[in-house]
């Protein structure tokens, strides 16, 4: 058990590290990159010293655009994990705090979201709605809640049973003042997990979505260069220059997201344990 649990955190110092590297090309992409992502050059070019991933189908230097694309699909990735980490953070607490009738409520709607098929519902809203990156990340986090609020829902019910939360509520104090400075501190240990395996799913989500052609073409994300792969000749012609650095980019940076959410998971189940021993 211990050799296993010494791997299992070389494993998520790999992954926070790998993910370190990622963040930073996301952040400061114009350090690593050699060109700008639009400049354009000889088309279809192989790799050289000059394009060390060639060019695509219109000149753009394919590194380049691998180094801007990080910051794209990251931000699609947080920025759905965060919005649905909100929404299921008030419903569950909510839910789990006030039971009886708001609670049948909100579980009820809870299922009915979860039955919803996502992709084809994305589809349908792409077809009507012309393709962007601000839809894409609202969709995708106001169709990704449902998990997050169940767990937040039982932890709260634990919690409002504690011994000072029945103080809290016979002192008089509010509802709301409870959930927040009583409740909430001890949901973060719940929610970190959560939030990064929600930002895993966003990314491969929109990957998904943009290799469909759903994506948003003006902001190229790996997924984008990807479908761009497919569509302009890259898979055809075998340059596997420019549709295989996306695809291990998004498998590398989901996969250090994913070891990171296990490692958190894996210290509240060591904190756990801690606590049971004594």
């Amino acid at each position: 058990m211990r050799k296993y649990e010494r791997t299992l955190k070389k494993f998520n110092r790999g992954g926070l590290f790998l993910f370190a590297f990622f963040l930073i090309l996301a952040l400061f992409p114009s350090l690593f990159a050699p060109y700008s992502p639009t400049e354009r050059f000889i088309s279809y070019e192989s790799p050289s010293t000059a394009h060390l991933l060639g060019t695509n189908d219109i000149g753009n230097d394919i590194l380049s655009e691998l180094v801007y694309g990080a910051r794209i699909s990251m931000m699609v990735g947080f920025a759905s994990a965060s919005i649905s980490t909100l929404i299921g953070l008030m419903i569950g607490l909510c839910s789990g705090y006030f039971r009886g009738m708001p609670d049948e409520l909100l579980m009820g709607f809870t299922d009915v979201v979860l039955t919803i098929p996502k992709i084809p519902l994305i589809i349908i809203i792409g077809a009507f709605l012309h393709p962007s990156i601000w839809t894409l990340i609202l969709v995708l986090g106001l169709l990704s809640w449902e998990s997050i609020a169940r767990v937040v829902r039982s932890k709260t019910l634990q919690i409002r049973e504690a011994g000072y939360v029945k103080s809290a509520r016979c002192m008089g104090f509010s509802s709301f003042h409870i959930m927040v400075s009583d409740i909430f501190p001890n949901l973060i240990h719940i929610l970190l997990p959560k939030f990064m395996l929600a930002t895993a799913s966003a990314m491969i989500s929109e990957a998904s979505l943009s290799f469909l052609g759903l994506g948003d073409i003006s902001m190229k994300s790996w997924g984008i260069m990807l479908s761009f792969a497919f569509s302009r000749g890259g898979f055809i012609r075998d340059m596997w220059w420019w549709y295989l650095p996306p695809g291990i980019c998004i498998t590398l940076c989901v996969m250090s997201i994913a070891l990171i959410g296990f490692g958190f998971e894996g210290g509240k189940e060591n904190g756990k344990r801690g606590v049971d021993t004594e």
